[in-house]
């Protein structure tokens, strides 16, 4: 890579070669995901099998967009970290809502449109939270990140939720050869082999899977070869009350999982989010949104997923992920190179997945690692928060009788168990402690070190109890 003393990671430049290598291994963890929500919103309304292609590269496109935005950054908008933007599931059940009762598509773009300019608008607020964000939330954050995935990627490796050969041993068998060529490049491969093992997984799992008949390409030969996604395709935006105040309560969960999301990168990265690039940040993800809503797509936030690969190969480059965005904005606008990474087999992308997933989980107990469990209650505010954070990912139906509003919040595991950490870290270390705490550190300011308050050191000394000087 192109390294000076000065250049810090998260900003090297790698060759060319691997810049390609490292950003289609970022581009392939996300593919899935970034489809999904498309072809679950248009199939709920049931729409054409055009305009669901129309969806789909519309979407690719403005993932794209949204990733460069992300990663290069211009003026005030972007984290400048390596960031996958993709369109969230927590905005599904309303736009499928609104599409359905509400007035279809130009009725989910103008809501969608107005969510994005609320972002920019609340990112400042958000970036200026980030001091409630110590170790023991943002470790407990990425924990329940990495556990919410886990499912997705078990539903990969069973052959993708809702097929017809869902669970069969030839499925779970080919997710668990795929996971085996990832930890065997990663072990035994040179250095530069082991950083793109999921890649090579994936490329050995398809190999493996054409044969054997997981895979048709016969899509390829039907999809077109340039498509070009034009402003309000399907109309002009409508502005409904009912519509915007659902998708605001989704632009509020989003920005919650970001927020996560942002400072597990910065973690992994060794690049702290500080409050201004966590603005920025957030900021990026309002504009991604105003434009998904001004070229037929929808809300757009940071992808889970990526910040596990990103642990995992420990490639922190931002222009990787900047790379990684270009190649989408290719597949968005060239149709047929879009349907040949589709007709990649669920269960090769899950056996990856599996890796994935898991690097985030344990990058977020690394995190907690840093932190003071004795003599005080931090332990109670992990254990309630990943119990809440996997409560809806373990039984998906348990608030199905609350209200849409309640659902939309609660039913994401990550905003869930975000939430949680957060009130609970103020409740047992930000609200004044218990009075034996007070005796035994002997002053208001020994008691804000022990319940993990900054005095006088900055937020550094946050959940960093000092030794006593007596």
């Amino acid at each position: 890579m192109d390294t000076t003393a000065d250049v810090h990671p998260v900003d090297e430049i790698p060759p060319v070669r691997q810049l390609a290598a490292f950003g289609l291994q970022h581009v392939l963890a996300m593919y899935a995901g970034a489809v999904a929500v498309p072809l679950i919103v248009g199939g709920a309304m049931k729409l054409s099998p055009a305009d669901l292609a129309y969806l789909i590269t519309a979407d690719l496109l403005v993932c794209g967009i949204a990733t460069l935005i992300q990663c290069v950054g211009f003026w005030r908008f972007g984290v400048r970290l390596p960031i996958m933007q993709g369109c969230t599931f927590a905005a599904v059940s309303p736009m499928v809502l609104i599409g359905t009762t509400q007035g279809g598509l130009p009725a989910i773009y103008g809501s969608v449109i107005v969510a994005g300019l609320a972002i920019m608008l609340l990112a400042p607020v958000f970036g200026r939270l980030l001091r409630f964000f110590p170790p023991l939330v943002t470790g407990t954050v990425i924990l329940i990140i990495g556990v919410s995935l886990l499912p997705v990627a078990g539903n990969w490796a069973a052959g993708g939720a809702g097929t017809k050969d869902f669970g069969e041993p030839k499925n779970l068998a080919l997710a668990g050869f795929v996971l085996a060529v990832v930890l065997g490049v990663q072990r035994f491969a040179p250095a530069f082999l082991s950083r793109i093992a999921v890649l090579l997984g994936i490329a050995v799992g398809l190999a493996v899977a054409v044969p054997f008949g997981f895979t048709d390409f016969g899509g390829v030969g039907d999809a077109d070869w340039v498509g070009i996604s034009t402003p309000f395709h399907f109309g002009a935006p409508e502005f409904r009350a009912s519509a915007i105040v659902s998708m605001l309560i989704v632009a509020l969960v989003t920005m919650t999982e970001t927020t996560g999301d942002l400072i597990a990168v910065g973690e992994l990265t060794g690049r702290r989010v500080e409050p201004r690039p966590l603005a920025d940040g957030l900021r990026a993800d309002g504009v991604s949104t105003v434009l998904g809503g001004v070229f037929n797509t929808f809300p757009y936030t940071a992808y889970a997923q990526n910040v596990g690969l990103v642990g995992m190969t420990r490639v922190r480059s931002r222009w990787v992920v900047a790379a990684a965005g270009g190649m989408l904005v290719l597949l968005g606008l060239l149709p047929k190179l879009g349907a040949v990474v589709a007709a990649i087999p669920a269960p090769v992308l899950g056996g990856a997945g599996l890796v994935m997933f898991g690097t985030v989980a344990a990058s977020g107990l690394r995190t907690l690692a840093r932190v003071d469990f004795r003599d005080n209650d931090n332990l109670t505010v992990v254990a309630v928060s990943v119990a809440i954070g996997t409560l809806p990912v373990g039984v998906p139906t348990v608030y199905e009788k609350f209200p849409d509003w309640f659902q939309t919040v609660m039913n994401s595991g990550i905003s869930a168990g975000c939430l949680s950490a957060i009130v609970l870290n103020l409740l047992f270390n930000h609200l004044p402690a218990k009075s034996r705490s007070a005796e035994a550190e002997g002053g208001s300011a020994a008691l804000a070190e022990s319940a993990g308050l900054p005095v006088g050191g900055g937020e550094e000394a946050v959940e960093e109890p000092r030794k006593k000087t007596l």
